[in-house]
């Protein structure tokens, strides 16, 4: 056979392998578009791909305080808000010849085959886009993962047909998971650095284009040197395509690893407390608020966006304000309630018996006996498992503790921890600014704003003062005996009468109204609801927006009603707001994952006490801070020597020189502690106590409100103040036009002073 003929001969075979060769290519993408390779997904889901979205909750201030997703913690944002450094690190690192392919890189595929991808693989940002939308991880079956790979390209080509080489950066950087729940770009951020990703340097820009490789593999908290390197390798591809020079590249590898780890939980996090209870309010919003089509949205899948009253700043001070005092004073508490002063600490005033009772109660009400409840065991196995030594993690004010003790002897270790409970919102708009509702949620997750309810004590008193301001004009400077009391029975349906007792059993003779409430004078408080009545006063509350029972009877006049934080703050905050009560408002807008608004509040009002009742009343609680129970407030230098206050109030006295409307609450046995302070722009309630009324301490130094709950608000107060960019208010109350009811008794005559307006009462017998 001649050169040429054998030349000939293999011209055509070469050109019989390119036509094969095509044909088999074509013919492989073929077999891939019409799913013989498995399925593909169709035009409308490269139009939408479905991606779980989480609900992000938006505070008043724009920042994100927290999610609601179930395993995707991702909110999508935009290529603007993508740094142009992280960009051009993604391109140089993962695909230099993004903007010029088409979602194949066919010279890097070359380069892969021949080198057998030990030069780098061949896989394009759009193919790696179209394995994390569609393929999944790939198999390690050779013909499936052949099979996944061509499907891979097949998607890429049909990806870049439909978007812009932008909008598939964004996708790829909002879907790719960084661990930890850091899904997507923003999560990742927020995660690892507590910054949004537009504020991200090219330091930290570099280490996420790094994780890109194998977030689990380069996972900078367990392996911060690996992570270093890789981010280095970033620098250097950065350098291989001239975006940065060899002296920064020098500079850059140089620095470590900085993180700011902020991990995203529903149990961690700020302002927990208040999402727990926000997401019980979303699934009521959402049972009654269906979609156009018929179905109903999903609070952990939508990508929902709740714009909330609540303010970050103003949240992060409640929240240090409780971590601030709450440590010192259970401090004193252990202290008093060590086995050699209290057999049955924590609980007081009860025997063996009725501790055994509680304890058990507890275990009835445990997360262990409700699983182990849903699983079949019978009481008698239940109760048996709380008496077995357990590994387990517990609360402690120093941090958590990993020990071994018993479950029973957990929920006694549990009880020992006084909780709190803390509300504060603006009057005028009736908007939540801080909601604490315990002392920690990842241990102690009942909340004392909206769920908790217990005798307020002397705060009921304000009440029934402003009822007699409204309905008998009386003045603070009117004056009232302060003598021992009895209630006839037969005014209000009761078999006995009714004598409270003032504190302590003093009794000084006369005192005037202001006066009385400043320091909580329960006979005055006695011989007012005498005169107006109950009903009067319970319905006064009912308007003040208090849902919770309130039985018509006299003594509660010294609030022996139990009721929450969240009603005691929003009924003190309308005296502060001309007499007009507001619903206390937590959501102001809900918007859908395209922006699109789905909920708007409007506010619930209602007129209760004439402006001037209202004022006067203010003016009066200004007396419990100026000569009162809440008087630490202000500048005593006498009381700095006191070494109660001085052990467990840090920076006490205060020193506070503005208007503050306040009262202090204190409950039977000292059980409950509380203080309600306000200024002109913002209402704040704080409550202190033990799980169980039995637990509290002996005396009423530590445990009244003005000891447990004051030194909150006050730190709490002080921390706003020294915030520049918050507008708490320092001014006086504004007064109305006119005032009919004398305010200033230092003017009035000696004669109305002492005048009791009582003039139809017979008070001989009382010495007067």
């Amino acid at each position: 056979m001649s050169k040429t003929k054998s030349y000939g001969k293999f011209i055509r075979f070469l050109w019989r392998s390119f036509f094969v060769a095509v044909l088999g290519v074509f013919g492989i993408f073929g077999a891939a578009s019409l799913g013989l390779l498995g399925t593909m997904p169709d035009f409308r889901q490269l139009e939408n791909p479905k991606t779980n979205l989480a609900t992000q909750i938006i505070s008043a201030d724009d920042t994100v305080l927290g999610k609601f997703y179930f395993n995707d913690n991702r909110t999508p944002i935009s290529f603007a808000e993508i740094p142009k450094e992280m960009i051009e690190a993604l391109i140089a690192t993962e695909d230099e010849r993004f903007y010029h392919h088409s979602g194949i890189d066919f010279r890097g595929t070359a380069r892969a085959l021949f080198y057998l991808g030990k030069k780098g693989g061949a896989s394009t940002i759009t193919q790696q886009l179209a394995r994390q939308l569609f393929t999944g991880v790939r198999s390690r079956n050779t013909f499936e993962a052949i099979a996944q790979k061509i499907k891979e390209w097949v998607i890429a080509i049909r990806l870049e047909r439909r978007y812009t080489k932008n909008e598939i950066i964004t996708m790829y950087l909002n879907i790719y998971d960084f661990n930890y729940n850091a899904d997507g770009l923003r999560s990742a951020s927020s995660i690892y650095f507590s910054k949004k990703p537009s504020e991200l340097d090219l330091s930290e820009s570099a280490m996420l284009i790094g994780m890109l490789k194998n977030s689990s593999l380069y996972n900078p908290l367990r392996r911060p040197e690996l992570v270093r390197s890789r981010r280095n390798i970033v620098y250097q591809q950065m350098l291989r395509n001239n975006i940065i020079t060899e002296k920064e590249r020098d500079s850059l590898a140089a620095l470590p690893i900085k993180l700011d780890f902020n991990p995203q939980s529903h149990r961690e996090g700020i302002a927990t407390y208040f999402r727990a209870y926000l997401q019980r309010f979303m699934r009521d919003w959402i049972a009654n608020n269906p979609k156009e089509d018929g179905t109903f949205y999903n609070l952990y899948l939508d990508g929902l966006s709740i714009y909330t009253t609540i303010d970050s700043r103003l949240q992060t001070y409640a929240e240090e304000a409780v971590a601030a005092h709450m440590p010192n004073l259970q401090k004193e508490f252990f202290r008093q309630n060590a086995p050699e002063f209290n057999k049955t600490a924590p609980f007081l005033d009860v025997d063996k018996n009725e501790v055994e009772s509680i304890i058990n109660q507890a275990k009835r009400r445990s997360e262990r006996w409700r699983k182990m409840k849903a699983q079949g065991y019978d009481d008698e196995a239940i109760l048996a498992s709380f008496e077995i030594p357990t590994q387990m993690e517990v609360f402690a004010w120093q941090g958590d503790v990993d020990t071994v003790m018993t479950p029973t002897d957990s929920i006694r270790y549990y009880k020992h921890f006084l909780r709190a409970g803390m509300m504060s919102m603006e009057p005028q708009t009736g908007h939540v600014k801080a909601w604490v509702g315990g002392i920690n949620y990842r241990h102690f997750q009942f909340d004392h704003v909206m769920q908790g309810k217990r005798q307020i004590g002397s705060t009921f008193k304000p009440f029934v003062y402003a009822s007699a301001i409204d309905q008998l004009k009386v003045s603070p400077c009117d004056s009232l005996p302060d003598g021992f009391y009895c209630v006839e029975p037969a005014k209000f349906g009761a078999h006995d009468a009714w004598c409270p007792k003032n504190s302590g059993d003093r009794y000084i003779g006369k005192r005037t109204l202001k006066n009385a409430l400043a320091n909580s004078v329960n006979t005055i408080s006695a011989r007012l609801i005498d005169k107006i009545g109950t009903r009067p006063v319970v319905n006064l509350v009912r308007n003040l927006g208090v849902s919770s029972h309130i039985p018509n009877v006299p003594a509660i006049a010294l609030g022996s009603a139990d009721l929450s934080v969240y009603e005691m703050v929003g009924a003190y905050a309308s005296f502060a707001n001309k007499g007009i009560y507001v619903k206390p408002v937590l959501v102001t807008r809900i918007e859908d994952k395209n922006g699109t608004l789905i909920y708007q509040a409007s506010p619930e009002t209602k007129d209760v006490l004439s402006e001037e009742s209202a004022y006067v009343t203010i003016k009066m609680l200004e007396g419990v801070t100026e000569a009162g129970s809440g008087v630490r407030l202000r500048h005593r230098g006498a009381d700095k020597t006191n070494p109660i206050f001085r052990d467990i109030v840090t920076g006490y006295p205060y020193e506070f020189e503005n208007p503050i409307a306040g009262k202090t609450g204190t409950t039977q046995n000292q059980s409950d502690g509380w203080f309600i302070g306000m200024v002109p722009n913002l209402a704040t309630g704080v409550w202190v106590g033990g799980e169980d009324r039995s637990i509290h301490f002996e005396t009423i130094a530590y445990g009244q409100g003005a000891t447990m709950a004051l030194p909150i608000w006050a730190n709490y107060m002080k921390y706003c103040y020294a915030d520049s960019t918050l507008v708490i208010s320092k001014d006086a109350f504004v007064a109305p036009e006119y005032v009919s009811i004398p305010l200033d008794c230092d003017s009035l005559s000696v004669v109305r002073q002492q005048k009791s307006f009582f003039e139809d009462e017979d008070l001989s017998e009382l010495g007067f």
